[in-house]
C-alpha cells in the first residue's frame, strides 16, 4: 500500500481522483430530485464547498487517531443532515485499537452527549453509533470536573466509560443549549492514554488515504442526505415521524426522537404546525434549505426550542412557518427560500405526539 500510495502521489493519480470525485458530486446539485431554480443550484454548490471544507479538516489536517483534537466540522458555516442551531457539534478522530481519556469541566450548557461512531458516510453510507454516554449518567467531582475514559473494554475501577468497538473511529460531542446567552459550555480535552499522543509525520499514504476519503465523504453525504429529502418531498408540508434505524443509521443521537419533513409554500401561504409537548428534557423545531443545511441561524429566527417558544394556556404550542413576520408568536422565518426540508426534535421524551400541519392563508392568521 505504501509503494502504491507514493506512486500515486508522485505522479499526480491522488489529486487527479479527489478533483474528479468532487465534480461527480456536482451532479447531485444537478440531478433530476433538486429544484431547479438558480438560488437552489447556487446554495447545492456552496453546500459542497462546505462539506469538502468539512472533509480535509476531518481526513487530512486532523485524521491521525493516535493524536485526536476535538474540532468543529459543522457549525455556523459548514452544515449537514439537518444540524440543530441550539447545538455545539465537536468530533475528534478515534481508533479501536487505542485508548483515550476526555477530562473537562461540565459547564452549564443544557444537555451533553459522547459517542463513539463507525464507518462514514463516504465509506460505509453510515455514521452507526458504538457507544453513547449523556450527562444524566456522568460522574462529576464537587467542582464540576470529570474524567471519562474510552476504550472497548472497561477497566478496573473505571468510573465514566465510553465504550467503543474496534471498528469505532470518531468521537461525536453534543453540546445542547435551551439559551445560548447564558448556559456555559462544558471544557473538554481528549489525549490517548496507551502510548504517546503524538502525530504520526506527513506521509505518501496519509495524504492518498486522506483525499480519497475526503472526496468519498463529500460525495456520500451529498447523496445520502439528497435523497432523504427527496423522500421527504413525497409528503409535501407533513412531519411524520423518522424511522430510528435510519436516524441510527447516521448516527443520529439516540435520546432523540426525530421528525422530518419537505415544506413548500407560495408567497401568501403559511404553514401551522401544532402539538401539546410532552414532558422531556429538550424540544425543538428548525427550518433547513432542500439541502439539510439549517437556515442561517446566525441573523433569522429559524427555529424555536423548548426555552423559547410561548406556549398557549393549555399547554399546546403553535409553530407558524412564513415568509414575512405575520405578527403572531413563534414565527419561523424563511430567509427567502420558497421550499425545503424541516425537523422536529424530542430529546428523552416520555411520549412522542405528532406534529399536525396545515398550511393556510396568512390574512386568515390569528394570534390566538
Amino acid at each position: 500500500m505504501d509503494d502504491e500510495s507514493t506512486r500515486r502521489i508522485l505522479d499526480g493519480t491522488t489529486w487527479e481522483e479527489f478533483c474528479d470525485t468532487l465534480k461527480a458530486a456536482g451532479a447531485v446539485v444537478l440531478g433530476e430530485s433538486s429544484p431547479e431554480s438558480a438560488f437552489d443550484r447556487a446554495e447545492g454548490f456552496r453546500y459542497l464547498s462546505r462539506l469538502a471544507r468539512a472533509a480535509l479538516e476531518t481526513f487530512v489536517e486532523d485524521g491521525d487517531p493516535r493524536a485526536p483534537v476535538l474540532q468543529r466540522t459543522a457549525h455556523e458555516t459548514i452544515k449537514m443532515g439537518a444540524d440543530n442551531p441550539d447545538n455545539h457539534y465537536q468530533s475528534a478522530p478515534i481508533g479501536g485499537k487505542y485508548q483515550y481519556r476526555i477530562t473537562g469541566t461540565r459547564g452549564t450548557v443544557h444537555y451533553l452527549g459522547f459517542g463513539t461512531q463507525a464507518g462514514n458516510y463516504g465509506a460505509t453510507g453510515t455514521l452507526n453509533t458504538t457507544g453513547y454516554l449523556d450527562d444524566s449518567q456522568l460522574q462529576l467531582e464537587p467542582d464540576g470536573s470529570f474524567e471519562i475514559l474510552v476504550s472497548c473494554e472497561k477497566r478496573p475501577g473505571a468510573g465514566n466509560w465510553l465504550p467503543m468497538l474496534p471498528e469505532s473511529r470518531t468521537l461525536v460531542v453534543r453540546q445542547t443549549f435551551l439559551d445560548k446567552e447564558n448556559e456555559t459550555l462544558a471544557d473538554l480535552r481528549i489525549e490517548r492514554t496507551d502510548g504517546p499522543h503524538l502525530p504520526r509525520a506527513v506521509t505518501p499514504a496519509q495524504i492518498d488515504r486522506g483525499l480519497i476519503a475526503s472526496g468519498r465523504f463529500v460525495v456520500g453525504c451529498v447523496r445520502l442526505f439528497s435523497q432523504w429529502a427527496a423522500g421527504f418531498a413525497e409528503q409535501v408540508n407533513q412531519l411524520p415521524r423518522f424511522e430510528a434505524e435510519v436516524a441510527t443509521a447516521a448516527g443520529g443521537d439516540p435520546n432523540i426522537v426525530y421528525y422530518h419533513g419537505y415544506w413548500k409554500l407560495a408567497p401568501d401561504e403559511a404553514l401551522v404546525i401544532e402539538v401539546t409537548p410532552p414532558e422531556c428534557d429538550y424540544w425543538n423545531f428548525q427550518l433547513n434549505n432542500h439541502w439539510m443545511e439549517s437556515l442561517d441561524y446566525r441573523y433569522f429566527k429559524i427555529w424555536v426550542n423548548k426555552q423559547s417558544a410561548r406556549l398557549r394556556a393549555d399547554g399546546s404550542v403553535r409553530v407558524v412557518v412564513a415568509h414575512a413576520n405575520p405578527g403572531v408568536d413563534n414565527w419561523i422565518d424563511t430567509c427567502g427560500h420558497d421550499r425545503g426540508t424541516m425537523c422536529w426534535r424530542w430529546i428523552r421524551a416520555v411520549e412522542h405526539p405528532q406534529p399536525r400541519c396545515r398550511v393556510m392563508e396568512v390574512g386568515e392568521l390569528s394570534d390566538d
